[in-house]
């Protein structure tokens, strides 16, 4: 519908001296419409760039609409199928949502600019593989963020810790030592499957695989075994209920309330942990989540959002153009700082270098992961089988039988359509 009433608006101008140029009406200005989602930026943030965009761009004007989470999928999906006259140009998208709007071609393809234009090669790899439908570029990575190990740095002490761990190995080590009387070495709960998938990741398995255009559960392979008896041990030195996630109970409050020495959680969770016990101010610490080896740290889920331009925008040129700013390095490097992101670039961490729990995050972002990108993943965590893995795992069933168990419903879920 809006290239067919921009259609018709050009034929009535043309009647009085040309489409978008009527007489003494100056050079036409386009608006582009942007979707953004609740609390990904600043209003501040939002009103600057708004202003700074128009002025470098005369002929463009910026309509941002914040738009909420709930529901969001359905409306998205409707933007996608409909012309509607004020529709979405660009759309804010979760990292690992793209798939499944690029499946059905509702997407504008940005692989030659971000090829050409846009350095796609230097993103963070958990941004911008799941922005990729087959071999296109289709999500604009804008911001990233990843879980650290936030510890307090009071029972470090007491324990003569005197140094964050650079392995997994030292990283169990210090875990034990701080287990001890009261204390907790770590609270991890038996269905954090996001924090599983980082370190199955690091030992080589995946969750799933795909072979010849139909992917398979992994979780059954020796690599993914590794990573699940890596968490059975962690999990072990601590309290962590085994048949519930970190959100059941929220993990910020038993770290507020008790002797717990280490959660893994995004920084942010720093901030709910000191409101719910301001004595902690000044306490906390953070550090990547660690690897096998020093050299690097360990891999972790990526979170975030990515940026998308609509296949029926009227707007196509002017929506790259506002891609092209908020995912560029002088804006990108800016949203960070405001809002404690990770930069869609691992060259561009420096702009969160201040920022201890930030600085620790963008370190761990370079070897981010995401789920995998098939439309289909969202039917395998609408019926988690890695979390009732997980606890059957913790509860003494074996591994191995438990892994393929929950493999085969991982396949049956991706092959659902």
């Amino acid at each position: 519908m809006r290239r067919r009433l921009l259609a018709l608006v050009c034929v009535s101008a043309s009647l009085l001296g040309g489409c978008g140029l009527l007489p003494d009406s100056g050079a036409e200005r386009r608006t582009v419409t942007v979707w953004l989602m609740q609390h990904s930026a600043s209003q501040e943030f939002l009103d600057r760039f708004t202003k700074v965009f128009e002025r470098e761009h005369p002929g463009l004007d910026v309509d941002i609409r914040v738009q909420e989470w709930t529901g969001i999928g359905e409306k998205v999906q409707k933007a996608l199928e409909t012309d509607e006259q004020d529709g979405p140009d660009v759309i804010e998208v979760g990292n690992t949502q793209v798939s499944q709007y690029a499946e059905g071609d509702g997407l504008h393809d940005l692989t030659l600019e971000s090829m050409r234009d846009w350095g796609r090669d230097a993103w963070l790899p958990g941004l911008a593989e799941p922005g990729r439908w087959g071999s296109q570029q289709y999500g604009i990575p804008w911001y990233a963020a990843n879980r650290v190990v936030i510890y307090r740095k009071d029972l470090f002490r007491e324990a003569g810790v005197t140094a964050p761990p650079k392995t997994r190995d030292e990283w169990l080590a210090l875990t034990e030592k701080l287990d001890t009387g009261e204390n907790q070495g770590i609270y991890l709960a038996g269905q954090d499957w996001y924090t599983l998938a980082g370190f199955i990741w690091e030992d080589g398995g995946d969750l799933a695989r795909e072979r010849d255009g139909v992917w398979r559960g992994t979780l059954h392979s020796p690599a993914a075994l590794r990573g699940m008896d890596f968490y059975r041990r962690l999990q072990a030195l601590g309290d962590g209920p085994v048949d519930a996630d970190e959100e059941h109970p929220p993990q910020a409050g038993v770290f507020s309330e008790g002797r717990v020495a280490q959660i893994v959680a995004v920084p942010g969770t720093a901030r709910a942990i000191v409101e719910q016990n301001p004595r902690l101010a000044g306490e906390l610490g953070y550090f990547p989540v660690p690897g096998r080896t020093a050299d690097k740290p360990g891999a972790v889920f990526t979170g975030g959002s990515d940026l998308v331009v609509p296949a029926n925008t009227d707007a196509k040129e002017g929506a790259i153009e506002v891609v092209a700013a908020l995912t560029g390095a002088r804006w990108n490097t800016e949203l960070a700082r405001t809002m404690n992101y990770v930069p869609n670039k691992a060259g561009l961490a420096d702009a969160v270098a201040g920022e201890e729990g930030v600085a620790a995050m963008a370190a761990g972002a370079a070897q981010g992961r995401a789920t995998p990108s098939t439309p289909q993943w969202g039917a395998v965590e609408a019926d988690n089988p890695i979390k009732e893995y997980m606890t059957k795992v913790l509860t003494g069933s074996d591994p191995a039988t438990e892994a393929e168990r929950a493999a085969r419903r991982i396949t049956e879920a991706l092959a659902y359509d």
